[in-house]
């Protein structure tokens, strides 16, 4: 433990935003660093809990209280070694994670928890600065064959993992770029594309292959990879938008918010657009949905020069502080302000859309809604009732719609004739192997729409079983700086 008083000394600080009129008028990180001493001061103020509750809340199981003690101590290589042990690729946990680790700490308890999350950043940062962090090929070749469907987070984690132990492994993305959601759907002042790249390059160095606009499913026959390889892997995400079923929502200028996170990002990445591509400028928009994505747009608003933004929640405002509902050290529910909402832009609660209206030229002008109450029916579950004269009209020229997603597209698991949940998920045991042998999924597609931090455990688990199905038995990675003991479980604590 590095000072059992740190944090009854030393006060909770996280990096400095830039200023707002500065910020919004590019795409770079919101963000500046902390020092190094300012990262090893905050790094003091874990208490090394007798049971770290921050290791339940990580879906990673990271190392937190080891490497916040390491950095203390300014190892930051041992601290690194740490960190890898249990993350592929913690710049990208760093950036957008939620930090459910945070909400765990017992400092969350008095309000101001240790800042796990920008402690992580600044140890990958410097690992990157300093040349600490190389390509990692594989001792010996196992003469196994996967392939990867997908190139997201878990994609990647999956990859990174099987191809350390000597497979022969190679990642099919359907898109122009690698990256998934990463790439397309992040925003880069949230996390620029650099970070995804120089990973990217550090596996193919590794020996992972990748193979660009590959639709698997569609213009990639799925059954001739299934024979090309040992086994293969699914982490296709949750890609089905979830829609508004309500009368007028044909007119245009309602559009999904992914299409339009899209388009910027290829505009930060030097693409040229066509003059029907969509742009926020100049316009009342209305953001329908209440999550990451939809805080996403309204950044993106601020930055493409909106003349207005709103955005609209179905839900009742939640609660600012604590919320009894969601006690520690479960994830609170409670009312959220990204840097987004700092930026501007307005918030509205407890909103049902009715119908769109247009103009003649077929532009939608208007949503007509109403507000709505909740409660709890005898069973307990939560339901919506409409406030009678409660109707409302808002002024609108684009509508984005950030709901959600019901799951991944279904060519791809039919054509393997994959069985899927309920829910639409794809369908696995506990092993994450589908109802095909030797077919296995991970991510949002077996778990449903999640976060970066659950993609990359996923796609670390099920490289995990995967080894075990191909090989016999888990494999073991040998040296001091690979990034495992064994794949999927962390190494033991570093000697202080």
């Amino acid at each position: 433990m590095s000072d059992p008083r740190g944090f009854l000394n030393i006060e909770q600080q996280k990096p400095t935003p830039r200023p707002v009129f500065q910020r919004i008028k590019d795409y770079g990180d919101v963000y500046h660093p902390l020092p190094d001493e300012g990262v090893r001061a905050q790094a003091t103020r874990c208490m090394d809990c007798g049971i770290p509750f921050c290791h339940k809340g990580c879906p990673l199981g990271n190392l937190i209280p080891d490497w916040n003690d390491l950095v203390y101590r300014n190892r930051w290589d041992d601290a690194l070694h740490a960190l890898h042990s249990t993350n592929n690729f913690p710049e990208f946990t760093g950036k957008t994670c939620p930090a459910p680790c945070e909400a765990s700490c017992v400092l969350a308890l008095a309000g101001s928890p240790v800042t796990i999350k920008n402690i992580e950043q600044a140890i990958v940062d410097k690992g990157w600065e300093t040349g600490r962090i190389k390509p990692l090929p594989p001792d010996r070749e196992t003469g196994k064959s996967v392939g990867i469907i997908g190139s997201g987070p878990a994609g990647l984690a999956a990859a990174q993992q099987l191809r350390r132990v000597g497979h022969a492994v190679t990642v099919y993305e359907r898109d122009d770029r690698l990256g998934g959601l990463l790439m397309y759907g992040i925003p880069d002042f949230k996390m620029e594309k650099k970070y995804i790249d120089r990973r990217i390059e550090q596996m193919a160095s590794e020996g992972v292959k990748f193979v660009v606009r590959a639709d698997v499913g569609r213009t990639v026959d799925a059954k001739t990879l299934r024979e090309r390889h040992d086994a293969l892997l699914l982490t296709v995400g949750s890609t089905i938008p979830r829609d508004l079923t309500i009368p007028g929502r044909n007119f245009k200028g309602i559009e999904r918010a992914m299409t339009y996170l899209t388009q910027q990002n290829r505009r930060c990445l030097g693409e040229t657009l066509g003059p029907d591509s969509l742009t926020a400028e100049g316009k009342n928009v209305l953001i329908i949905g209440g999550g990451d994505t939809a805080a996403d747009c309204l950044g993106t608003c601020h930055r493409q020069k909106a003349k207005s933004v709103l955005q609209l929640d179905y839900n009742p405002r939640p609660p600012e502080a604590h919320n009894p509902d969601t006690p520690w050290p479960k994830w609170p529910k409670i009312l959220r302000i990204s840097p987004a909402h700092e930026e501007g832009g307005k918030r509205d609660w407890q909103i049902k859309t009715k119908a769109f209206l247009g103009h003649d030229d077929g532009r939608v002008k208007e949503l007509h809604a109403v507000r709505v109450k909740q409660y709890f029916d005898q069973d307990g579950e939560r339901q919506f009732e409409e406030l009678v004269g409660s109707e409302i009209v808002f002024p609108c020229d684009l509508v984005l719609l950030a709901i959600g997603f019901s799951g991944p597209e279904k060519s791809l698991p039919a054509q393997l004739e994959l069985e899927l949940t309920e829910g639409g998920n794809i369908a696995t045991d506990k092993k994450y192997m589908t109802s095909q042998p030797g077919i296995f999924a991970a991510g949002d597609c077996r778990r449903g729409q999640s976060i970066v931090v659950w993609a990359i455990a996923e796609g670390r688990e099920a490289a995990r079983t995967m080894d075990e199905y191909l090989t016999g038995q888990p494999s073991t990675l040998k040296g001091r700086d690979h990034s495992l003991v064994q794949i999927g479980l962390p190494v033991p604590a570093v000697t202080k």
